[in-house]
């Protein structure tokens, strides 16, 4: 058996019926590289039947301890079923993305069964030009971005022909699964080890309590934020004022900013990874630059359509991995966050670009200086009796009240080289993220091959129209090629067209 971290354990707490805690995407595949031509369900149950034992969370089953007083455990499921978690589904015709994309967002707003491994997947056919997809949900408590694209990297092979798995170990799978007692007597021999877990997270967590997402939103944390930033000027720890500080920069309200609903919008599309690398390459700057720079300018241009926008910038939560190689293969959650203004107040696109490095640069340096387990230290404070509950009313805090964070936008590198799942190539996969109470907007993007692949998610009843969005980063992208690169995208197709063959 192996516990969940309080941090794992947080993904499960926010939980209701209007918010889940899984993530995934959405591979789209041409069947026509596959040995028949064809990808069928039968098909993807053989290649995962043979990888299992490569997929070690592909079976685990949660196991609570009563009353919730001590985080809950994975045990191997003795009674796994492969069959309950590949299904089938189908885009009603004529197949095309926004379709798809409803579909998506129909599955996706379904919470996972916790009496099982908590993971799905859908094989998705009637895509139009013969092409199949593939939908994964997996929670977070057992993987983040990095250890969900090593999953991804177990099922995919890079050839059509496929490749030599090594075989299963011996004897049969699964665990007993402990009867309540058990947990019971487990869990009050862990009651003496949790004031101690808090104690030894004291010295990372109370120091950087303001650095927090979300902190920002509770009594007296803003003053104490206000305090630490003038006593770092006051001392020479801030070396760039004219960037406003992490903590300080509080979040204007947004249509986008209240409790979500149930139901989820989604809408996907591609660009071209060689028209970000050659703004990259004009300016000196990173691909997260550009990227965060095209959300910023979508998210302005949506807003400014519905005469909403702030004159504050936003402020978008951007994931960071703290995995180390050491921890590569083990899974659960090992990630940060940033906190950054985004300038979405800012009208020239040049200069928009421009400070979205400034801001990006400042908060790097400032995250670098920060401990790499803060997330998982400041959670060991919560009694897991009442961490649940604690998660729960922190959303809804953070739903009712002046959001800390306005979005969040992900960046996430991919592989450079053609991917094949039961030899039908992948052509793009898109990201399906989450959204919470006061964050009803999530921007994820992954690159592959030679595009950049993005999967918007937003609260139905806060975003009307999310293919605006994505249209929204296609523009942005031209406008910044024809100002900074001073040409067209060579006459490229428009990228409504490029988006629907994606």
């Amino acid at each position: 058996m192996r516990q969940l971290t309080s941090l794992d354990a947080q993904f499960l707490g926010v939980e209701t019926a209007r918010t889940y805690g899984h993530v995934g995407g959405l591979a789209v595949y041409d069947p026509s590289t596959a040995p028949n031509g064809t990808m069928e369900v039968k098909d993807v149950c053989r290649l995962v039947s043979e990888r299992l034992h490569l997929l070690p969370p592909f079976r685990w089953r949660l196991v609570g301890v009563p009353f919730g007083i001590d985080l809950p455990y994975w045990v191997e499921d003795p009674d796994f079923d492969l069959d309950f978690h590949i299904r089938e589904s189908a885009v009603p015709p004529p197949g095309d993305d926004r379709r798809l994309a409803e579909t998506v967002a129909r599955i996706f707003a379904r919470p996972l069964d916790r009496s099982r491994p908590l993971w799905e997947l859908y094989l998705i056919k009637g895509l139009e030009g013969g092409r199949v997809a593939l939908l994964t949900k997996l929670h977070h408590s057992m993987v983040d971005g990095v250890s969900g694209n090593e999953i991804l990297g177990v099922l995919l092979d890079p050839s059509r022909e496929g490749r030599e798995i090594p075989p299963a170990p011996e004897g049969e799978p699964g665990e007993r699964v402990p009867g309540e007692l058990e947990m019971l007597g487990r869990g009050l021999l862990g009651l003496p080890r949790q004031p101690v877990r808090a104690l030894r997270s004291l010295p990372t967590a109370l120091p950087n309590l303001t650095e927090l997402p979300g902190a920002n939103a509770f009594p007296a944390v803003p003053q104490i934020s206000g305090a630490i930033s003038r006593l770092r000027r006051a001392v020479g720890a801030d070396t760039d004022p004219g960037i406003l500080e992490v903590t300080t920069a509080r979040a204007p309200r947004t249509s986008f900013n209240g409790p979500v609903s149930p139901h989820r919008r989604f809408a996907f599309g591609s660009l071209p990874l060689d028209s970000v690398k050659r703004l990259k390459n004009e300016l000196g700057i990173t691909v997260n630059d550009v990227v965060v720079a095209l959300c910023a300018t979508a998210v302005r241009d949506w807003l400014l359509a519905r005469d909403e926008l702030p004159r504050e910038p936003l402020v978008a939560m951007i994931p960071v991995s703290v995995r180390t190689e050491e921890q590569m293969g083990t899974f659960g959650n090992r990630v940060s966050t940033m906190i950054v203004p985004i300038p979405t107040n800012v009208a020239d696109p040049r200069k928009r670009l421009l400070r979205a490095h400034e801001y990006l640069r400042s908060a790097k340096e400032r995250h670098r200086a920060l401990p790499a387990d803060l997330l998982t230290d400041a959670t060991s404070f919560i009694p897991p009796a009442v961490m649940a509950r604690a998660a729960r009313t922190t959303m809804d805090i953070l739903g009712r009240t002046r959001p800390p964070i306005n979005l969040v936008i992900s960046n996430v590198p991919g592989p450079r080289d053609p991917l094949y799942c039961a030899g039908a190539q992948l052509q793009a996969h898109f990201p399906v993220s989450v959204v919470i109470d006061g964050v009803g907007l999530n921007m994820t993007v992954m690159s592959y091959r030679d595009h950049v692949d993005f999967g918007i998610i937003a609260d139905r009843d806060q975003i009307d129209d999310v293919w605006a969005l994505m249209d929204g980063t296609a523009s942005a992208l031209d406008e910044l090629e024809t100002v900074i690169c001073g040409k067209r995208a060579n006459g490229r197709a428009p990228r409504e067209r490029e988006r629907t063959q994606a």
